[in-house]
């Protein structure tokens, strides 16, 4: 009941937000907080739900988990409510239960995060035990055994995963000894090789304010949500261990690998050269994008692949921009004889695209969709506080939310083709197949 009524109390927050917001008004009224020890803040206030939503972003994520040690990341991030400070993991885990607080975290090859969601009414409980966590983890042996365990019970589950198998193989194959080839979860040999001293550096080297980044969301003012996050927050590290992680080079060529499995279908993963996040062509690309295979049932490839010839129940395309490699990726399932057909449409989409452009209509309905539907990624408070995390890891500014819409909108006919022409090259496209596809060998 207590779950449900925090959930419901979320939804309100992004409902009450925008419905009070006009048309000529921002979307949502980010403020710039600085705590008294001077944290920054990127705060949306909401006084009418008593629900309080704090995202967390620790800049460097498995990409720098050490050698031999892949998977340490996710492991650390596993047992932070597994007892900190004077608090053993049943007593933390039952102060956490008791008050409806929502502790969870996340590591991305380039981010980690960790959120919090708790009642207004209990707030200050609710920062005094994520600061426990972030600061003072005990990594006691008993945790430690059992979550090792859970991982290498995900990890055998992975190895008979065809799209993790495929996925994972993919980006082995394109990043190589890059640290983007590590795998977020590790290996048996490596999950096993990590040791309880291994996650309490871990998290000193990682969990400092020097690559710190705040948003929340919520009902209390500016002066007392900087309050809480200097319960929380202002006994970290100043600064965080140093460092530095390679860009990544893309192959030159395309190639095709096959991985045997005895499946009804096959599993694909492909790829190609893309652009990062600050490249002046993002925009472009995010709405030519949507129009050959993000667009769901509207997308080019899903017309031909499954509409027209009923190949696939699903075929799609996104970008990828990480820190230091650009990615235009994409995948698809269908039936064994149907694998090797239906990479030659995705091809010949993608180079139909890149030589014809993309119809005044296509443009349109895109662009249309791209900008209505924005808000609706903003349905609760901690998809708020979420988002300025990441407004921030990206250096989109402050008032990214009533700028992007804009962005969309600038997209040109040119802006297309241009784009298009950068990026679409089939010969570029490096694809993974994991089942028993018929004519299709490695090339």
């Amino acid at each position: 009941m207590i779950r449900s009524f925090l959930a419901l109390c979320c939804f309100l927050v992004a409902a009450s937000v925008f419905s009070a917001v006009r048309a000529d008004e921002p979307i949502a009224r980010v403020q710039r907080v600085i705590s008294p020890s001077g944290i920054e803040i990127w705060y949306v206030q909401e006084a009418n739900i008593p629900v309080i939503s704090l995202s967390l972003g620790f800049r460097g994520g498995t990409v720098l988990d050490p050698p031999g040690k892949a998977g340490l990341a996710n492991f650390a991030l596993g047992l932070l409510n597994e007892g900190a400070g004077e608090l053993d993991a049943l007593a933390f885990q039952k102060a956490v239960i008791d008050r409806a607080i929502h502790l969870n975290s996340n590591a991305s090859r380039d981010l980690v995060t960790v959120s919090l969601q708790t009642l207004s009414r209990n707030r200050d409980e609710a920062f005094k035990l994520l600061g426990m966590a972030l600061s003072e983890a005990r990594f006691e042996a008993p945790p430690v055994e059992r979550v090792r365990s859970q991982i290498l019970n995900i990890l055998a589950d992975e190895a008979r995963n065809p799209r993790t198998i495929a996925s994972r193989t993919w980006f082995g194959d394109i990043f190589a000894d890059h640290p983007y080839a590590q795998r977020a979860n590790g290996t048996e040999e490596t999950i096993r090789a990590i040791t309880p001293a291994d996650l309490k550096n871990w998290t000193k080297a990682r969990f400092a304010r020097d690559n710190l980044i705040v948003g929340a969301s919520g009902d209390v003012a500016p002066e007392e949500i900087a309050r809480l996050v200097d319960i929380a927050l202002a006994g970290l590290a100043a600064h965080a261990a140093v460092a530095t992680v390679p860009e990544a080079v893309f192959p030159a060529s395309g190639a095709t690998q096959v991985v045997r499995m005895p499946l009804m279908q096959s599993v694909v993963v492909f790829g190609m050269p893309g652009l990062k996040r600050d490249d002046a062509d993002f925009y472009a690309a995010y709405v030519m994008n949507y129009i050959l295979g993000g667009g769901g049932f509207t997308s080019r490839l899903y017309e031909e692949v499954r509409e027209k010839r009923g190949l696939a129940y699903s075929v799609y395309s996104y970008l990828a921009p990480l820190q230091h490699a650009g990615l235009y990726m994409g995948g698809v399932a269908t039936r064994n004889d149907g694998v090797a057909q239906t990479l030659d449409i995705i091809r010949a989409e993608i180079a139909h695209l890149a030589e014809s452009g993309v119809s005044t209509e296509e443009l349109s309905a895109a662009k249309q969709y791209l900008t209505g539907a924005f808000p609706l990624r903003l349905d609760s408070g901690g998809k708020v506080a979420g988002i300025l995390v990441q407004m921030q890891f990206e250096s989109l500014g402050i008032d990214y939310l009533d700028r992007r819409n804009g962005y969309m909108e600038a997209v040109t006919m040119a802006d297309i083709v241009r784009v298009a022409k950068r990026l679409l090259n089939p010969e570029r496209l490096r694809v993974v197949v994991v089942g028993d596809p018929e004519g299709l060998q490695d090339s």
